[in-house]
């Protein structure tokens, strides 16, 4: 019987048996897959490699769940991942209509205040991703903007008028509406 400091022996191996052959399938299915497997791209690359991790752990600490059943259930995850992405390098309207937009924090130094209580995003989080990206003045920033990955670009510097257009495409709302 288990307790919170011991294990019997045999569920010792059992679970380093089942980690090493989780892991080895892992890998298999990003050879097969490719590197996409656990880019964080967009909301469902996010989720699938959150996916992935509770599925990793289920497999590796209880030793009841099958590898079968855990290595289809990674195939499946991935797959469904490849042919999401697969759809949406396809399609504009099925992009559309399955990814947020990123949005703008913040615009030629000026806190986009509205945006960023829609984004659930607060002032102090704001500085702290200014300071993770070594921005000293807020008025040397073009954008922040909140990714479709939950991730926070800064564009900054004091040649900022000089970001190519062609970058800040598709985050809303449009500079000329801020």
């Amino acid at each position: 019987m288990e307790n919170w400091l011991t294990a019997p022996l045999p569920v010792i191996f059992k679970t380093i048996i089942s980690c090493l052959v989780i892991f080895t399938t892992i890998i298999a299915i990003v050879r097969l897959y490719g590197l996409r497997s656990f880019a964080k791209m967009s909301s469902v690359d996010f989720a699938s490699t959150i996916a992935v991790g509770s599925i990793l752990a289920s497999i590796a600490i209880n030793t009841d769940q099958s590898l079968l059943k855990g290595a289809v259930a990674l195939l499946t995850i991935l797959g469904f991942q490849q042919l999401f992405s697969y759809a949406k390098r396809s399609s504009d309207w099925f992009e559309n209509k399955t990814e947020n937009n990123p949005i703008y924090l913040m615009w030629e130094g000026t806190i986009l205040h509205e945006n960023l209580a829609s984004c659930g995003v607060t002032q102090a989080d704001l500085m702290a991703k200014l300071r993770e990206a070594n921005a000293f003045r807020l008025q040397d920033i073009k954008a922040v903007v909140f990714e479709t990955t939950r991730d926070v670009s800064v564009l900054h510097g004091k040649d900022y008028g000089a970001v190519d257009e062609e970058i800040l495409v598709g985050v809303v709302p449009d500079p000329k509406e801020i």
